[in-house]
């Protein structure tokens, strides 16, 4: 697949750039003329994987997230989220549906959210190095190049 256009893209690790990183996608796949769903699609997989990141990667602290985005020419996206916290212990628990870490209202579906809303998936992480999510997601319309 050929790489049409892409960004790179470094928040902290605070609840407030959650919302700014579903703006900065949202914008981005723009000129592939996606449908509200599409757009809500990507916009939640990735609040998912960064409120991962601040949750559960630097739990009682703070860091960098890195969130890279490659618009392909088949109209696919693919995005990255990945983080440098103490890693998944073991991904397969994790990706369980109501399987959580988080304490109080945590209700342990980001994965299971994730997986709903695109159409692949990838996960790995190292205990002590961090976690990388890659979310992919064929969209319907064409590229307004």
């Amino acid at each position: 697949m050929k790489r049409i256009n892409e960004f790179k893209l470094t928040i902290d690790s605070r609840s407030i750039n959650e919302s700014f990183a579903r703006v900065v996608v949202s914008a981005f796949v723009t000129p592939l003329d996606p449908t509200l769903e599409e757009i809500a699609d990507l916009k939640t997989a990735v609040s998912e994987a960064v409120t991962n990141c601040i949750v559960h990667a630097y739990k009682d602290t703070y860091g960098k997230i890195f969130i890279t985005g490659a618009i392909y020419e088949s109209n696919t996206v693919k995005l990255t989220v990945r983080d440098k916290g103490c890693g998944i212990d073991d991904i397969g628990k994790a990706m369980t549906p109501l399987f959580t870490t988080g304490e109080g209202d945590r209700a342990g579906l980001g994965f299971t959210v994730m997986e709903s809303f695109c159409d692949k998936i990838s996960v790995r992480s190292t205990l002590g190095k961090g976690t990388t999510v890659t979310l992919t997601k064929k969209i319907a319309g064409k590229v307004q190049w």
